[in-house]
């Protein structure tokens, strides 16, 4: 992960950083702020592969232009995916401005001439391989710039993808590969226009991204002892039906996932040698019967809480 801050640098320094920054890791960009002395930024990127990276972008209000010049120095004609939690405008040369709503996703191609006017916002951006996109998405190339709205179908679970992506980078060469597999895939499904043909060619990625933020919802929810497949399932958007067999596929069930997702949580709480009683422990993982927390907890690590608690002590001692 690479990050640059405003505060990392001098501010006479500021925006030749910033273009060097999103130059090495996103595209090649040009900034004018709308305030130079209160022009602030924060940028993060994360390298999936060599063509690939996933960050995000906070920019108080700054125009930006991707001009001619730049065009001949870098070559570049890969796409650059951005999703922004504020209104925007872009426009391709010789074409009008296109306002763009909070929360659409657009996809430009960066051999193409581009000005842009953003107002302070947070951004998620993606850099993707032209050539790997437009071998599973053909109809990329009729277009420079590509807006999607963010009811389009797959354009949510892409967004969501992105977001688990960014807090979670998958770690190893085999974990990046998948991942970045499984972007490459959704992208492909939301320019396709959503169809059954793309939908079928995508389906195991789609699956496999849908599960991960299935996963990720629960373990925010972990420790509500109301949690249930069928909220997960409306939450989602998605049928428990189709949970559990998105689970089935790795091997376990739902209730599976939740409980052991709940015993890791209370062993960590365990382990810390809290004040807090094994009980007390229990209810906050979201178990709401000890009897039960007691004996699966023994089948899971091999030992009580209890003697996992008193080992904590010890330690401490």
């Amino acid at each position: 992960m690479q990050r640059l801050s405003t505060y990392d640098v001098s501010p006479r320094d500021r925006l030749a950083y910033l273009h060097d920054f999103v130059a090495r890791h996103v595209a090649g960009l040009r900034f004018r702020p709308e305030d130079a002395d209160s022009f602030v930024f924060d940028l993060s990127a994360y390298f999936l592969d060599g063509r690939t990276t996933v960050g995000t972008a906070c920019y108080s209000a700054v125009l930006g232009e991707r001009p001619r010049d730049l065009l001949a120095a870098d070559g570049r004609q890969d796409y650059l995916m951005t999703i922004h939690t504020s209104d925007y405008e872009v426009a391709m040369e010789g074409k009008s401005p296109l306002v763009i709503k909070a929360g659409d996703i657009t996809l430009v191609n960066e051999g193409s001439a581009m000005a842009f006017a953003l107002p302070a916002t947070l951004l998620k951006v993606v850099s993707l391989e032209e050539a790997r996109l437009a071998a599973l998405a053909p109809r990329v190339r009729m277009h420079a710039l590509h807006h999607i709205p963010a009811s389009a179908t797959g354009a949510s679970l892409l967004s969501g993808y992105t977001d688990l992506l960014r807090a979670a980078a998958p770690d190893g060469e085999v974990g990046r590969s998948l991942a970045t597999s499984h972007l490459y895939d959704l992208a492909a499904l939301v320019i396709q226009g959503g169809s059954a043909d793309a939908a079928e060619q995508v389906r195991p990625s789609l699956g496999a991204a849908r599960l991960e933020l299935v996963k990720a919802e629960i373990l925010r929810q972990l420790t509500d002892p109301e949690l249930s497949v069928a909220a997960i399932a409306r939450r989602q958007g998605i049928t428990p039906r189709y949970i559990q067999r998105l689970f089935e596929q790795e091997g376990l069930t739902f209730s599976e996932f939740l409980r052991d997702a709940r015993l890791d949580l209370a062993r960590k709480s365990l382990d810390m040698a809290k004040a807090a009683t094994v009980s007390a422990i229990a209810f906050d993982a979201g178990f709401n019967d000890l009897s039960h927390f007691n004996r699966v907890f023994r089948q899971r690590f091999g030992a009580t809480p209890s003697e996992i608690k008193a080992a904590a002590l010890r330690r401490c001692q």
